[in-house]
């Protein structure tokens, strides 16, 4: 199986040729996958592990939906479709765009591949699909909403204690003042509302595909629920769950080590996308198995197919005369008519 160092070596061995690697070296895996599997292939990866946590764009956000469009275009959606996915997660309403879109475009035919991690809202995409694909250094996370960086359940917690405080002592009703004044008017309804939102979608989708086959889909969902969207639970939203945690709770998880074949193409596909963030400006990459891509770089509108990704200007500049990689005919002619996005 190509690892980390293998995948990075192949990629300095076609850049000395003269040729854009990271891209042609990464679709090259991709349309591999593709042939493997019989099915449509997309990847949607943030570059959020490589950059600052400040950095604007990494998160799930509707202007993602341009990229998922990009991506969709053209393609047989009677294959079905497998989203690799790797990203922080972002946010809430923008996930369930996503959702509604994924759905009209392949049905209930989605499986997610989650080669490193998916959290949070990425969590909640892998709840829609039919399975999930995990490996041993997979993992998912938990889905309980955040504001800031703050959980929404905690702040609930923390005002209920506040209130049995006060009850029990009315002196220490000003200490409580300093904290929870901090809230501005209607934080409290509006980190409960999340919450029932989250729970809401996450068991319609689970009920609606990964469940549908149980007796009793929304009571099996509701189990599921009990464990991603209870923050007294996880403890932290940064809690990371393995395969075997996702598997126990019920959720429908392909074993990535299963297939050997599969995991050599997965895994390849992963390092080659993390190569392309370590080398080049982008922060997020929505592409398909036809080398169709919409790319996000720091500071810079999107850019749709066709692309090539440069070198960081600390990297030795390419060969003058770049190779564009041509994974086949089809792949050329969906290229070609992509459309140009742009980020609002």
């Amino acid at each position: 199986m190509p690892g980390w160092n293998s995948v990075l070596q192949e990629i300095n061995k076609k850049q000395a040729n003269g040729q854009q690697a990271v891209d042609l070296v990464r679709r090259r895996y991709m349309d591999r996958l593709q042939r493997y599997t019989k099915r449509n292939v997309i990847a949607y990866y943030s570059a959020w592990l490589s950059r600052p946590p400040q950095t604007p764009n990494l998160e799930i956000g509707d202007d993602d939906k341009n990229g998922l469009m990009t991506a969709v275009h053209r393609l047989d959606r009677t294959r079905g479709v497998d989203l690799i996915l790797h990203t922080p997660g972002g946010n809430i309403a923008a996930t369930e765009s996503l959702v509604d879109y994924l759905w009209r475009m392949f049905g209930s035919d989605i499986r997610v591949i989650v080669p490193q991690i998916a959290m949070s809202a990425g969590t909640m995409i892998a709840c829609s699909a039919k399975s999930i694909v995990m490996g041993k250094q997979s993992s998912l996370g938990p889905i309980d909403p955040q504001f800031n960086g703050i959980a929404a359940q905690a702040v609930l917690d923390e005002f209920q204690m506040a209130v049995q405080s006060i009850q029990q002592n009315p002196n220490c009703a000003p200490l409580w003042q300093a904290i929870i004044g901090k809230y501005h008017p209607t934080f409290l309804l509006e980190c409960a509302q999340a919450i029932e939102m989250s729970r809401q979608m996450v068991t319609t989708w689970l009920s609606r595909n990964m469940l549908s086959s149980h007796a009793n889909p929304d009571e099996k969902a509701a189990q599921v629920l009990d464990v991603l969207a209870d923050h007294a639970h996880s403890k932290t939203h940064a809690r990371h769950l393995s395969i075997e945690t996702c598997q126990s709770i019920g959720l429908n998880v392909e074993v990535l080590e299963d297939d050997p074949k599969l995991q050599d193409l997965v895994l390849t596909i992963h390092h080659a996308f993390m190569h392309t963030f370590a080398r080049s400006p982008a922060i997020k990459i929505v592409e398909n198995h036809l080398g169709v891509a919409t790319v996000l770089m720091e500071g810079i509108p999107a850019i749709g197919q066709p692309f090539m990704l440069g070198a960081m200007p600390n990297l030795p500049p390419p060969a003058p005369v770049p190779v564009q990689p041509v994974v086949h005919l089809a792949a050329a002619e969906a290229a070609s008519a992509a459309p140009q996005n742009k980020q609002s």
